[in-house]
């Protein structure tokens, strides 16, 4: 898959994802398979560019190119100067959010809300795609709510303002994340526009992800929540693509020693205060289903040091290498 002049080396992509596709998770992401990472939203608020969080999510120093940076907000000219300033400071690749679900984001008719207005999406997008010289690429959900399905034309409106790639999450904002996705709009929506159409929504699996590609034709696959505690998705899903073979999450020992590269990544990032926080729910994600991971997540949350935090993180998985997993 191709997205301006980046050619992809595969048609897999990590979702952004507020809190979670910080840059260790998206280096991660990429080294095991991903072939294209989107960064945490970044607002389109001028006025917080300078807090840390902000300057963190626009840090993108020694990251896999293209670096796809993703910014939120409802004001055409505040989005084209968030597009200019994420530009210049390393972003390669500029994405609208125009998905998230999210209430906090919604209530300011930023993210998903954003499609009851499809003059302004129009406005945004046309502002956006002229401030910058690099691909700006949307990622939208298949409407407001049920009753309110205008991914089409909001896919339409897109395309003619010269968005270089489409990622539509197959959930109206109204369904938020329960339900089922459905996928019968994505079809709809790449056979009506010529721009590369990118599949999100309930691909846990490599069979699932060969089923979403047939039956919508889309030409990629967006992963967010499935990624969580199993990075090494994208390589499944790509070996079993190309090869038709499916192969198996990864021994323990190996699992280890991601997790652990992982954590010392978030450190290094965030420093041990914040760092050590970030990564309990990472830890929390790569332990899910894992015999005794209960009464071992209970204990590692209470780890305020990075030497705690290893020392009980690298002993459980050493115990469920040998087979000797905690008390439940």
């Amino acid at each position: 898959m191709k997205i301006g002049p980046y050619q992809l080396k595969n048609n897999l992509v990590l979702a952004p994802m507020a809190g979670v596709t910080d840059r260790p998770f998206r280096q991660l992401c990429k080294r095991l398979g991903a072939g294209m990472a989107v960064s945490e939203m970044v607002s389109s608020n001028s006025l917080l560019w300078g807090s840390e969080k902000t300057r963190r999510r626009a840090d993108h120093a020694g990251e896999v190119e293209p670096r796809s940076v993703q910014i939120a907000g409802a004001d055409p000219e505040m989005m084209a100067e968030a597009a200019r300033y994420n530009v210049d400071n390393g972003a390669q690749i500029i994405d609208i959010n125009m998905g998230c679900p999210a209430k906090k984001i919604c209530k300011v008719m930023a993210g998903s809300a954003l499609l009851q207005d499809e003059a302004l999406v129009g406005r945004i997008l046309d502002r956006v795609v002229a401030a910058v010289d690099v691909p700006v690429t949307l990622k939208i959900r298949t409407g407001w709510d049920r009753a309110h399905r205008n991914g089409v034309a909001i896919a339409r409106i897109a395309e003619q303002a010269g968005i270089q790639a489409l990622a539509v999450h197959g959930r109206t904002r109204a369904c938020a994340y329960t339900g089922q996705a459905e996928y019968d709009t994505i079809a709809e929506i790449k056979s009506r526009i010529a721009i590369p159409v990118i599949a999100n929504g309930d691909i846990r699996t490599p069979q699932q992800a060969k089923y979403v590609l047939e039956y919508t034709g889309a030409d990629g696959i967006m992963i967010g929540r499935a990624a969580q505690g199993r990075p090494w998705i994208f390589g499944l899903i790509d070996h079993y693509l190309k090869t038709g073979e499916i192969r198996n999450d990864p021994p323990i020992a190996t699992i280890r020693n991601i997790m652990l590269e992982h954590l010392q990544a978030l450190y290094a990032f965030y420093g041990e205060h914040v760092g050590v926080r970030i990564a309990r729910k990472h830890i929390s994600w790569y332990s899910k289903g894992q015999p005794g991971g209960g009464a071992f997540r209970q204990a590692v949350n209470r780890a305020e040091n990075v030497e705690e935090q290893l020392a009980l993180t690298a002993a459980f998985f050493d115990r469920l290498e040998a087979g000797v997993g905690m008390a439940a």
